[in-house]
């Protein structure tokens, strides 16, 4: 990998610095890891670091822009890739609506005569990027990833790359927390990492990965702008397992015969060779990523309807995951801040999060499915049911489609939430089963915890359609769903009881839905709750119950770590213990069928 960049800036003082905080705030670049684990080149650039930038009340307008704005000698200087209203970024200043990023790079000789392409994680919300004050190509959606093929625009020496990036902040767009009527810090602009790398004009521009695990085989589809020859290789520990041509465009199956099984317990992933040819058979592309053998479906257990994974129950216990930094806001700090979220929900015996109306880096997915953490994966809301309706819902139906696409590949994705709580939701019966038609291979919530509604809009209630039955309840967990005949019980949000810790919280008046004075007393609670969850899965039919939350986020106290990640507020042994019993438990009925 290439770097250009420089050292970091200096903002006022962080208000809650996290462990990573001075790690990041000196790297270089930072973030600098290879961002997209599952289709990897050995040829790159990281663009994150410093640009120059212009934002506040008097930037230029950032939608859909037809030339660069001019910078002149006035203007700011921002770390790529934390949001403008975070510490990280230098700039921290409260909700950017219009935003103008700009850097000179110069591609390597080596790539001379090659395809040199821009990838962005991810801009919220409306993108516009220019090379050498050419519009190279734009992108509408926070929360997805896109490219743009700027060979075009190449000079062959110094270039300049300009973004523009336009965030209403309105409510109108998917926003999940982070919009009018959300909970927490605003986030606008780049906030997950900006790459370059070099292609031939024939390469491997997404791959579609599906486990058959009943078939003994992996189904793939390659696809690339040429329809070419394409072979898949399985690899374990470096030795070949199975080896098979395909051709770009259409799908053909790798076998793989006696499967090693992907699971929480034992997360096995096969590495996966892919190699794109020319017509005249030498290599054109050549990418390395990796798969993971696993299935999700329903099915019944003693009459009950449940979530079987491998073709057998396993009782789902996680945490609602909200992905919140008091550094970075959206951004974890650094990829060891990323990962020690998971870990930390390994190390209390979880085996499943709940991603919160927000999705991550592509990193996070692959350090899940690396460690063995099953992922329910939410759609960010809109905010509003009936405004622009025409425009926002076209939209939102546009992003899922994209974000589903994004993290097809995950093994550890296991279940896919359109809607929470009937926030902007609408036609949820429809959307929950396109979402099961578009991807038959994983289950669908189609809208968590509809028991409950924001007070001003309409509710949609339960779809009747989908997988789950699910309500929220809190404290909970009593009152919580029963399976119907064709869908599982789940409680997608429970507990929510918060402990405050004092130099630890985020400088505003802090809440819970329940408060315990001691960590010795909040543990006691939690263990008393998971024995009610034990309860309810043995006799009522409960499969899934997801607990508020990871870590305290702004002024919710109620996470097991505190926003700052600093301090465990429950003994965690005794967690780790009351979850390990109670998914136990539900591995022994399945010998009763």
């Amino acid at each position: 990998m290439l770097c250009q960049g420089s050292t970091s800036l200096h903002a006022q003082q962080a208000v809650l610095p996290t462990p990573w905080t001075a790690a990041a705030h000196q790297a270089t670049v930072p973030l600098a890891e290879y961002p997209r684990p599952q289709l990897r080149r050995s040829e790159w650039m990281c663009l994150n670091g410093r640009w120059d930038y212009l934002g506040g009340a008097n930037a230029p307008d950032a939608l859909n822009p037809v030339v660069p704005a001019a910078f002149g000698n006035k203007h700011d200087e921002i770390i790529v890739p934390y949001c403008p209203e975070s510490y990280l970024s230098g700039i921290r200043r409260k909700q950017e609506t219009n935003m103008w990023y700009r850097r000179t790079l110069k591609v390597p000789a080596a790539w001379k005569g090659r395809q040199v392409i821009v990838h962005f994680g991810a801009v919220d919300h409306d993108a516009t990027v220019f090379v050498n004050g050419q519009q190279a190509g734009t992108h509408a959606g926070g929360y997805d990833g896109f490219e743009v093929n700027i060979t075009p625009y190449l000079s062959g020496g110094v270039d300049t790359i300009v973004v523009a990036a336009h965030d209403a902040n309105d409510g109108r767009m998917p926003s999940g927390k982070n919009g009018p009527r959300g909970d927490y810090e605003f986030s606008s602009g780049i906030w997950q990492t900006v790459w370059m790398e070099p292609v031939d004009q024939a390469y491997i521009s997404n791959i579609r990965l599906l486990p058959e695990v009943d078939a003994q085989r992996l189904k793939l589809r390659i696809n690339s702008a040429a329809v070419t020859k394409v072979t898949a290789t399985a690899l374990i520990n470096g030795k070949v397992v199975a080896t098979v041509n395909g051709t770009t465009g259409a799908d053909f199956y790798l076998p793989v015969t006696h499967p090693k099984l992907w699971t929480p317990d034992d997360p096995f992933l096969y590495d996966l060779q892919l190699t794109l040819y020319r017509k005249d058979g030498s290599v054109a592309d050549k990418v390395n990523s990796y798969f993971g053998m696993r299935s999700i479906s329903l099915g019944k257990l003693n009459n009950v309807v449940r979530p079987m994974l491998n073709g057998r129950f396993l009782m789902q216990l996680g945490l609602l995951d909200q992905g919140y930094w008091p550094d970075g806001v959206l951004t974890a700090p650094t990829d060891e801040a990323l990962k020690s979220d998971l870990l930390f929900a390994k190390k209390a015996g979880f085996n499943l999060v709940r991603k919160h109306m927000k999705t991550e880096p592509q990193r996070f997915y692959y350090w899940a499915d690396k460690l063995g953490l099953l992922v329910w994966q939410d759609m960010p809301c809109i905010w509003f049911q009936h405004e622009d309706t025409a425009r926002v819902r076209q939209q939102f139906r546009r992003e899922l489609k994209d974000i589903m696409d994004d993290h097809y590949n995950s093994p550890s994705i296991i279940t896919w939430v359109p809607f929470n709580e009937n926030w902007g939701a609408f036609d949820v019966k429809e959307i929950t089963g396109w979402v099961k038609q578009y991807d038959p291979s994983r289950l669908v919530n189609g809208n968590s915890g509809f028991n409950n509604n924001p007070g001003f809009q309409k509710a949609y209630g339960d779809p009747g359609n989908g997988d789950y039955v699910d309500t929220h309840i809190y404290i909970g967990p009593y009152g919580a769903s029963v399976p119907d005949a064709s869908r599982a019980a789940s409680l997608g949000e429970f507990g929510g009881v918060g402990l405050f810790v004092s130099g630890h919280m985020w400088p505003v008046e802090n809440n819970a839905y329940s408060l315990e004075p001691t960590k010795a007393a909040l543990t006691d609670r939690y263990t008393l709750l998971l024995q009610q969850v034990e309860q309810l899965m043995k006799y009522k039919g409960l499969s899934v119950a997801i607990y508020t939350q990871t870590t305290d986020v702004e002024h919710e106290v109620n996470g097991l770590l505190t926003y700052d990640r600093m301090v465990e507020k429950m003994d965690v042994s005794r967690v780790k213990a009351i979850n390990r019993e109670v998914i136990a438990a539900s591995r022994e009925l399945n010998q009763d069928k």
